[in-house]
């Protein structure tokens, strides 16, 4: 009895990954074991990123809590243990936004802790 391999199956998974591929450079699009290898590489760094990403975002929101707080004479670390102490929850997100896109509320809430 003749071997049976399903050949459909195996060209349809190929040809996923090689459109999944498409834009690449080089063989990376087109040569199925390079292209294989390149977008398993990038899902790993897809997987990576997003963790990075956040942490990124949270270093940018500290620089720009850091840049407003000093505009009004405190420290990162002296506005942020003053809004503890006052029990001010407020995170890091909202208290940046506040910082670039309403100086004024942020200077309220500056003077509040004060």
């Amino acid at each position: 009895m003749p071997r049976s391999v399903n050949h459909v199956a195996s060209r349809a998974k190929r040809k996923k990954i090689l459109k999944l591929t498409r834009g690449y450079f080089g063989a990376r699009k087109n040569v199925w074991t390079v292209a294989k290898n390149t977008w398993e590489k990038g899902l790993t760094y897809a997987y990576r990123d997003r963790k990075t990403k956040k942490r990124n975002f949270r270093a940018l929101w500290i620089q720009r809590i850091n840049a407003a707080a000093r505009l009004e004479g405190l420290s990162y670390s002296q506005l942020m243990g003053e809004l503890h102490k006052a029990s001010i929850e407020i995170n890091r997100k909202v208290l940046a936004d506040l910082a670039v896109n309403n100086p004024d509320a942020f200077k309220a809430i500056v003077k509040k802790v004060k």
